[in-house]
């Protein structure tokens, strides 16, 4: 039986992703260039880096605190790399500040109002569910990188020709 090495990057060090042609089961291989996106981003800019119908996973580079931010349906949140805290706040009225039809994610201007849910300390591979009709912010003291699978929406930023090898 053959090893297999899982090698973990981070935005500190990474291995640009790439394609390789292998005799063996694609189960033990994953490609992402997912630190690469990261490094080159704004903070909590909201890059596809997958896209499957309308459903789009999201790398995000988390540094310092983020906007607002609501959906009309659940997201989830993967930490890839460094430690964050989310807030989460149940909104008054959901529906007032986003359709229930809206897809994807949307900022919020200034400050939620409702009920505070609570925060959760999030590190590498730590996940989180941010729940429909919640309002959710994203505090980092150092760089550090989210996965987010949600909608493509109005905050979703399409760099294919810039993010894919030709």
């Amino acid at each position: 039986m053959s090893a297999y090495t899982t090698v973990f990057g981070s935005l500190a060090h990474y291995e640009k992703g790439r394609v390789e042609i292998i005799q063996d089961k694609a189960r033990h291989y994953a490609f992402s260039n997912i630190f690469e996106v990261a490094s080159q981003a704004q903070p909590y800019e909201k890059t596809a880096v997958a896209k499957n119908l309308e459903y789009v996973v999201e790398v995000l580079r988390a540094e310092g605190r983020s906007d607002w931010f609501t959906a009309a349906h659940d997201e989830f949140a993967v930490v890839m790399d460094g430690h964050l805290e989310l807030h989460l706040v149940k909104l008054d009225d959901p529906a007032a500040v986003v359709s229930p039809d809206a897809q994807g994610s949307v900022r919020l201007p200034g400050s939620p109002t409702g009920k505070k849910m609570g925060w959760i300390k999030l590190r590498r591979g730590h996940q989180a569910l941010l729940p429909a009709g919640a309002a959710y912010q994203f505090i980092a003291e150092q760089p550090s990188v989210i996965l987010l699978q949600t909608l493509q929406g109005p905050l979703t930023v399409e760099k294919w020709a810039d993010i894919c090898e030709a």
